[in-house]
Order: C-alpha cells, then sequence, then structure tokens
C-alpha cells in the first residue's frame, strides 16, 4: 500500500484563505439568484461581488479520507435575510460535517429530511458539528467577513438541489431590527412526504452497503 504524504496548510484568518490548498471556488452574488425572499432588494446587488469563497484541500485517498478547508462569507443583507451559502445535504446522507469559526459571527441552519429546524450560532473558536442526515446552510449574521474551516469525509458529496426542490429550507433567518436575528415561516417551503423523506434515509443506507 503507497501511504499519502502528510501535509499542513496556513490558514490566513484575515484574508479568509488557506494557503496550499488543492482547489478553491468562488459564488458571487449573482449565482445565488433565486434565494432570497425580496427579489427586488437582490436586483439591487451588483452580481460580481464575491458571496462567499472556498479554499480547499482534497487528498488523493477515497472513502476513509477526509476533506478540508476554509470558507470566507461577506457581509450583507437582502432585504431583512442575511446573506447565506446555497447549503446542501451530503449525496451520502449519513456522512457528517464539522465547522470551527476563526472569524466573525455566524449561523449554521440545519433542517431534517422531514422538516425539523435546528440552529447553531458560530464565533471564533465555536466547533459545530452537523451529524448525519442534516440539510445545513451558511448565515452570516455580523457587519464583517465570516471565516470557518470545515472538514467531511472525502465520499460524502453533496445534493445542492434537495433545497431547490422544496422551494428553499423551512425557515428563513432575518434581521430582527434590534441587533440580533430571528427566524420566520418561509411560505414557499414545500414539505417532503414521509415517503421522501424517508428515502434519503433509506438511499444512504442503501449506497453505504453497496460498497462494503
Amino acid at each position: 500500500m503507497k501511504l499519502t504524504e502528510p501535509s499542513t496548510c496556513l490558514v490566513d484568518v484575515d484574508q479568509g484563505l488557506m494557503g496550499d490548498a488543492t482547489g478553491r471556488y468562488i459564488k458571487t452574488v449573482g449565482d445565488l439568484a433565486g434565494l432570497y425572499a425580496d427579489s427586488g432588494a437582490f436586483s439591487t446587488l451588483q452580481p460580481n461581488d464575491i458571496a462567499y469563497e472556498v479554499t480547499e484541500f482534497r487528498p488523493p485517498g477515497g472513502e476513509g479520507d477526509l476533506i478540508f478547508g476554509v470558507t470566507r462569507m461577506a457581509p450583507g443583507r437582502v432585504g431583512d435575510e442575511f446573506f447565506l451559502t446555497r447549503g446542501h445535504i451530503h449525496a451520502r446522507a449519513d456522512r457528517p460535517e464539522i465547522y470551527y469559526g476563526q472569524k466573525g459571527h455566524g449561523l449554521m441552519l440545519m433542517e431534517s429530511p422531514d422538516g425539523v429546524t435546528r440552529t447553531a450560532e458560530i464565533g471564533p473558536q465555536t466547533i459545530c458539528y452537523v451529524p448525519p442526515y442534516w440539510i445545513h446552510r451558511s448565515i452570516n449574521l455580523g457587519n464583517e467577513d465570516y471565516v470557518m474551516m470545515f472538514s467531511y469525509p472525502a465520499d460524502a458529496g453533496q445534493d445542492y438541489g434537495i433545497i431547490e426542490r422544496s422551494g428553499g429550507m423551512r425557515v428563513r433567518i432575518v434581521d430582527d431590527g434590534r441587533g440580533g436575528w430571528r427566524s420566520i415561516d418561509n411560505p414557499n417551503y414545500r414539505a417532503r412526504s414521509a415517503a421522501d423523506a424517508a428515502g434519503i434515509v433509506g438511499l444512504s443506507s442503501l449506497a453505504q452497503s453497496n460498497t462494503s
């Protein structure tokens, strides 16, 4: 067996970037069209501005290895809704993810396949564990860049379409007008059927058994 060489990556917290990354991608404001409730407010933003960027390290190994990296989210609001990421569930939904806050103030919005919602505020030196089977999305609650490290199993994959197929997540996170945040119902949300919710768990279990 050929061993993978150990690696180190230096994180520039101020810039929100990780050195010696194997990949980097950027999502602009324009890439997030359709995610916010206030389309009029969204239309006033600059579509080429960076909403968030990711520097990541993908090791050459597959199953059993870890992908890790750093996300930097710009601050901002669309109407009263805070800037957010697209969000996803893992394609292998039984895979978890760890987030570690390094700068700024953010929120992890999580939703189970049957629509149960959980939130976790993340600041510097805060670790957030997203368990298997939870859809999750990051939100910048502050007025500065929100920087966090992440790590997840290399075979997890991402399903970004699960949120779009339900008309968004069950709740939206908005400014409460007092320097904080609150969650409000998303009127466009379409609840998954019991069969669809169970299928997310079942398909993940089937994928695992097919590789065992």
